[in-house]
């Protein structure tokens, strides 16, 4: 049992980074915020690994883990962003509630729904990588108004059924994307620390896996609906 209570303890962390993030975020040092938000993605994308090799489902059966991964998701891939989005005045002053809200109401109907991860492993609506978003956003030094509509976007693609590729467990490509996730985290890796000068070349040339992700979500989409 103690090794069930350890996995969910380290999903749990994830709280922690989150107020490290947040700390960081209200003095305006938004290169370790995303440093920690980072850190938080590699929890993320092993605990589950952790937790299936611990069996806490069968160890700790009236222990929610999935309600504790989702909380702690919310607060660093939703909510830490959506301040970040404020702080940074990446949009115009008056439109920062409106697209600060789009980002929490969404991702919370997201977060909510039955259907949000499905059987075979994808994402259903944009699965509020916000924390990306925002991040290449404020690289990019778009105009505030060109940031907000953005924003918004990807607010409304949350409501929109398309299945998103989970990039560590649906099966299609999965070695091309792994890879691929591989180079591109260590790009952002760079970007992250070469904050805020960060090269223009590396900025475009690390969107071509955003790029291939979405590319793969759509082709899977349409081959799934034609089948």
């Amino acid at each position: 049992m103690a090794i069930a209570w350890l996995a969910h303890l380290y999903t749990a962390t994830g709280a922690i980074l989150a107020f490290l993030a947040m700390r960081a975020v209200v003095v305006e040092d938004y290169r370790a915020a995303f440093f920690w938000l980072a850190l938080q993605v590699l929890v993320d994308a092993t605990d589950g690994t952790l937790a299936r090799r611990a069996r806490v489902s069968e160890r700790l059966p009236w222990f929610n883990g999935s309600k504790l991964d989702d909380i702690i998701d919310y607060l660093t891939y939703v909510f830490v962003p959506a301040v970040i989005v404020w702080r940074a005045a990446l949009v115009p002053e008056p439109w920062t509630l409106i697209v600060a809200s789009a980002l929490l109401l969404s991702s919370a109907y997201g977060f909510n729904t039955a259907n949000a991860k499905t059987s075979d492993h994808f994402f259903t609506g944009f699965p509020s990588y916000w924390n990306i978003v925002v991040f290449y956003l404020l690289i990019a030094g778009f105009s505030g108004t060109t940031n907000a509509a953005i924003l918004l976007a990807f607010a409304v693609l949350v409501f929109v059924p398309i299945r998103y590729v989970y990039p560590s467990r649906t099966l299609a490509w999965r070695p091309v994307t792994m890879i691929l996730a591989a180079a591109w985290s260590a790009a952002i890796l760079v970007m992250m620390w070469r904050y805020p000068s960060v090269s223009r070349s590396l900025f475009w040339a690390s969107l071509l896996y955003p790029a291939y992700y979405f590319a793969l979500s759509l082709f899977l989409q349409f081959r799934i609906g034609a089948k």
